[in-house]
């Protein structure tokens, strides 16, 4: 099937239909700028009905036995299997994405699906001891209801999932808002493989839309009990906002500002390798991308020609070239923004070891260094392909440029010692710290998330049953119990 073609709709209460919005979305490539579909946004009546509709349907979900709702996740890992090389032709397309960077999502998204047939039937109540003579008390998890997930365009197909598959394996039902420059792969793609799979009708649902048609309707609507939002700090500030002002919980995340520490004794050829990976994945358009790169004076000069080689001979190009390593960003928007940055750094004194050209979409990579302390490129969150070297004079001087920013996703130390970089480690304020690996990494069974500004709350393993279950307690008297009057 062309999903550009067949998959441009709304999917409300188990239908595809167009939506009835003053405006359209233009879902465009990346890489050509070709027009692939137009859709109409949803309008705040029709997010009403996609949040009654999973309201209505998640109730029979959750009293549903356990390993009937585990079958629905087998299927949609099949079918993903099936449909592989389709949907990889879709993320390169509409994401701009290259081969490896669909692998990678992809494979990140049977992860959460393999995940999901444990997390359907892994919910435990507890026995817990009483004060009171007689009393038994009792720990129930509970799904929450109604989930609210609202996806980036970055990783769309694998940061919708992430939330909206243990939210359903938990016996919730979702009504995801995916990103309007991903609409397909982030949004309409994955109720097709749910509807495919047999879910029953109304439990997902998709809402194309933005606030300038529906402003914080998504938010404030009385059915969702809880948002998942991934996106911009700035964005998650705002829904935090409004959905504690609803008394809502959040699952908030959002952007970073990573660091990779080379100290003195690395393997510079490794450092070397997840520096690349680590800044260039998906062009860098990754929340923990490294935008930073510490390292120790003595050996700055050694790693910074490796790298700077290895930067070099990347491939810019084509996301749909086998052998392209760096496709486009987003959108032109972004790059022209990036780029502006870049051009603020040089003139205030920073020097491009790269740098590359912009052209449209497509950003070749830049290189800089020599910045000053107070550039504010140095705290931001950098969508894309560039990078900054820092050098440093110690560990103490790399802990502090490396926390010196109001992000703090994910980050890593490189050292031939592996305790003294966990020592290191345990200094980064950071939510996730890697030795001897790379800033980009997520485990279905480890908690992911940050601190500061990057984000609240975590999600896969145990912190995703916490994030969409509530607890209630049950005491049963089983003996005759005394009051006071």
């Amino acid at each position: 099937m062309s999903y550009f073609s067949e998959l441009a709709l709304q999917y409300i209460d188990g239908e595809w239909r167009s939506g009835t919005g003053s405006w359209d979305i233009v879902d465009v490539d990346p890489y050509t700028g070709d027009k692939l579909a137009t859709i109409t946004v949803a309008t705040v009546g029709e997010v009403d009905r996609a949040y009654r509709a999973a309201a209505r349907a998640q109730q029979q979900w959750a009293a549903t036995n356990p390993y009937t709702r585990r079958l629905v996740f087998e299927r949609v890992l099949r079918l993903l299997e099936e449909r592989e090389d389709a949907i990889t032709l879709a993320i390169m397309t509409e994401l701009g994405g290259t081969a490896l960077k669909a692998g990678f999502e992809l494979s990140l998204v049977k992860d959460v699906l393999r995940d999901c047939l444990q997390l359907s039937v892994g919910l435990e109540g507890r026995l817990l001891p009483s004060t009171a003579p007689g009393r038994e008390n009792r720990l129930h998890r509970l799904p929450v209801g109604v989930v609210g997930v609202i996806s980036p365009f970055n990783f769309p197909l694998f940061l919708a999932i992430k939330a909206l598959a243990p939210a359903l394996a938990l016996g919730n039902g979702v009504v995801l808002k995916p990103h309007q420059e991903t609409p397909v792969v982030g949004g309409t793609l994955i109720a097709k493989l749910f509807e495919d799979a047999g879910l029953p009708p109304g439990l997902l649902n998709v809402v194309v839309t933005d606030i300038a048609e529906i402003g914080d309707a998504f938010l404030e609507h009385p059915v969702p009990k809880v948002i998942s939002f991934t996106g911009s700090d700035r964005i998650g500030r705002h829904v935090a906002t409004v959905a504690a002002a609803h008394f809502k919980r959040t699952v908030l995340e959002l952007g970073g500002n990573s660091a990779l520490i080379v100290l003195d004794d690395a393997d510079l050829d490794l450092a070397v390798s997840a520096a690349v990976f680590s800044r260039f994945a998906h062009q860098g358009q990754v929340c923990m991308a490294a935008n930073r790169i510490l390292v120790d004076r003595v050996v700055e000069a050694e790693f910074t020609e490796k790298f700077v080689a290895r930067v070099a001979a990347l491939t810019v190009g084509d996301p749909k070239d086998p052998a392209t390593q760096i496709g486009p960003l987003i959108n032109p928007v972004q790059a022209d923004a990036l780029t502006a940055q870049v051009d603020q750094s040089v003139a205030a004194g920073a020097t491009a070891l790269l740098r590359g050209t912009t052209t449209g979409s497509l950003m070749e990579p830049v290189v800089l260094t020599g910045l000053a302390a107070d550039d504010p490129i140095l705290r931001r969150e950098l969508f894309g392909p560039v990078v900054l070297v820092l050098p440093f004079d110690g560990e103490d001087e790399a802990v502090r440029i490396a926390n010196d920013t109001p992000f703090g996703l994910s980050g890593a130390v490189h050292t031939a010692d592996v305790e003294r970089g966990v020592r290191i480690a345990h200094r980064i304020e950071a939510g996730m710290v890697h030795v001897n690996g790379g800033t980009i990494a997520d485990e279905p069974a480890v908690p992911f998330g940050g601190e500061k500004n990057s984000g609240v709350g975590r999600l896969n393993g145990e912190s995703t049953v916490d994030a969409f279950t509530t607890v209630k307690w049950i005491s049963v008297q089983r003996e005759r119990a005394v009051f006071p009057f």
